[in-house]
């Protein structure tokens, strides 16, 4: 048998090639920079060909990388499901997932103990992780992710459609400083997820403002933070009707109910198209249907 390169190295170069980040790689890896390059490095020593063009301290893969990572991800996916397999004696279905936490709080877990009375054997991993996408196939089974639009490569089931709500706290509507019209947001802090970016922007277009200008803007990386941040008066916060219904805070209200703006953004079920083949993923992806989830 061929020697095979140290599986190390392999992990590093499909991580970086999937991320498309050294950064975003080690951290995934919990791995420092120079240490995960170093792995990368070795791989390449090994065939004897560089797999990523260097450009101004990035990495962009290459032909043969590309080449590369099309042949041994799916082996990868293999084996790590073959070590999962028999950690877990057979008797369980594992479904390694990534959800943003609001999501999971507010439409998931309410639901969850159905799951599991009905799937006994199903036990699901979560995580919050930020590269989610990159990462299928790599550590994770399926994602929830909330987007624009989803690669055409990838299996994706829309799980909503829905609408852009301004919540702020119940003061924003009192005498005498009530906010009264959308050019008064010039005088308030807005609040963005950073997988909403381009919600107020939409928000804006719909009134009629498109050069509307915040005060300032804060962007957060967590739903259930931007909740808590609107209703203890640190500013206005773009999100979906869905998280201000299902967050039931009497301390919120909705700006502006008389402007409805569709939202450009949709969460979605995904996952990489050969996940569909394994039981645990199937059934999730059923529910998350049929609960209307």
């Amino acid at each position: 048998m061929r020697r095979l390169p140290p599986l190390t190295a392999l992990e590093a170069f499909v991580q970086v090639a999937r991320l498309g980040s050294v950064k975003a790689a080690a951290e995934e890896l919990a791995l420092s920079t120079p240490a995960l390059s170093r792995r990368v490095q070795a791989l390449e020593r090994f065939i004897g060909r560089p797999l990523f063009d260097r450009k101004h301290q990035a990495l962009e893969i290459n032909a043969d990388g590309q080449r590369l990572l099309d042949d041994i991800a799916p082996a990868l996916d293999s084996l790590s499901q073959a070590l999962e397999n028999i950690q877990s004696g057979g008797n369980q279905l594992r479904l390694r997932l990534a959800v943003l936490p609001l999501f999971a709080t507010q439409r998931i877990f309410p639901h969850l103990g159905a799951l599991r009375q009905r799937h006994p054997q199903l036990h699901i991993d979560i995580e919050t992780t930020p590269y989610a996408v990159a990462r299928l196939g790599e550590g994770l089974d399926a994602a929830i992710v909330l987007a624009k639009d989803i690669d055409p490569a990838l299996y994706a089931h829309e799980l909503d459609h829905d609408e852009v709500y301004l919540i702020g706290r119940k003061a924003l509507l009192e005498p005498p400083h009530a906010l009264t019209a959308p050019q008064e947001l010039a005088n308030h802090t807005v609040l963005l997820h950073r997988d909403m970016a381009l919600a107020f922007d939409a928000w804006k277009e719909a009134v009629g403002l498109p050069d509307l200008q915040p005060l300032a803007i804060d962007n957060y990386d967590s739903g259930q933070l931007m909740l808590e941040a609107a209703a203890q008066g640190l500013g206005i916060a773009v999100m979906h009707a869905s998280h201000y219904n299902e967050a039931q805070d009497s301390r919120l209200v909705r700006l502006f109910p008389e402007t409805r703006v569709e939202s450009p953004y949709r969460y979605y079920f995904v996952c990489r198209p050969r996940a569909l083949q394994t039981r645990a993923v199937r059934i999730f992806r059923d529910w998350l249907i049929s609960a209307n989830i």
